[in-house]
């Protein structure tokens, strides 16, 4: 694995970098493999980016047919929902850029039972990757074949989860699955996610941090003891692949190591 930090003044220069980025490995991927597969990151802070994406700078950049977008983890809401992961990136990506439906890989949200919603999203990637094999079979996901993204963007929580692996969660511990169901005690609800060996064996994956809210948990995760439990964005670290983490300076503030 090679992590790299990079810090910045504001979100609009964080953005830009990991358009940059974005638009480097994508047109990579799609050079060594004829399709750019990407897992999208909902919240507030991806928001800018993905607008930057759809401007004259960036969006005649790479061939936009070739990318396939899948979605990182997502709240069990209707997708047109405010709360919706998936809403957020279409309106401020998908529709923009008028990226067809065979080219996005959403939560089946409507399906309403999360366990049936993450056994279907794991289900439709494994169809898209072509993997085979019985992960309830084997001990451990290093039995079986991941799914491989090109580039999976990230996110973190003031309490040090990301995507929704939040502290202390059952998901924590999947080793089998590559999206699962993981209910959160403290938030009354259950999300969806990828699982760490799914997020694990991405070739590039990205986390955008930004704000003073999350300088205190960012130095823990960087530089504090090893507690993936209690702050599992210390659990990312993509197996044979590069680790980007794009921080603006409020929330490098107590980093020491940069």
């Amino acid at each position: 694995m090679k992590s790299t930090i990079e810090i910045f003044p504001d979100l609009s220069e964080i953005s830009w970098v990991a358009a940059e980025k974005f638009i480097s490995i994508g047109n990579e991927a799609v050079k060594q493999n004829g399709k750019f597969t990407v897992a999208l990151a909902g919240g507030s802070t991806p928001k800018s980016l993905y607008r930057l994406l759809t401007t004259e700078d960036f969006r005649k950049r790479i061939d936009w047919s070739r990318v396939f977008f899948f979605f990182g983890d997502e709240r069990n809401v209707l997708p047109d929902d405010e709360e919706s992961n998936f809403r957020m990136a279409n309106e401020n990506l998908l529709k923009p850029l008028q990226i067809s439906e065979n080219q996005i890989f959403r939560w089946q949200t409507q399906i309403g039972d999360a366990e049936k919603i993450a056994e279907d999203y794991e289900e439709k990637i494994k169809d898209f990757f072509k993997l085979r094999g019985n992960p309830s079979a084997v001990e451990d996901a290093s039995d079986f074949l991941l799914p491989r993204f090109d580039l999976l963007l990230l996110g973190m929580g003031d309490d040090g989860h990301t995507a929704s692996l939040f502290p202390f969660t059952d998901a924590l511990r999947e080793r089998k699955k590559i999206a699962v169901s993981n209910p959160v005690e403290k938030l009354n609800t259950v999300r969806l996610t990828l699982t760490f060996p799914a997020i694990n064996n991405a070739s590039n994956v990205m986390f955008l941090i930004n704000g003073e809210g999350k300088a205190d948990v960012l130095r823990v995760v960087l530089e504090g003891e090893f507690k993936p439990e209690k702050f599992p964005s210390q659990n990312i670290k993509p197996a044979n692949g590069n680790l980007f983490w794009l921080v603006d300076q409020k929330a490098a503030e107590f980093i020491i190591c940069h």
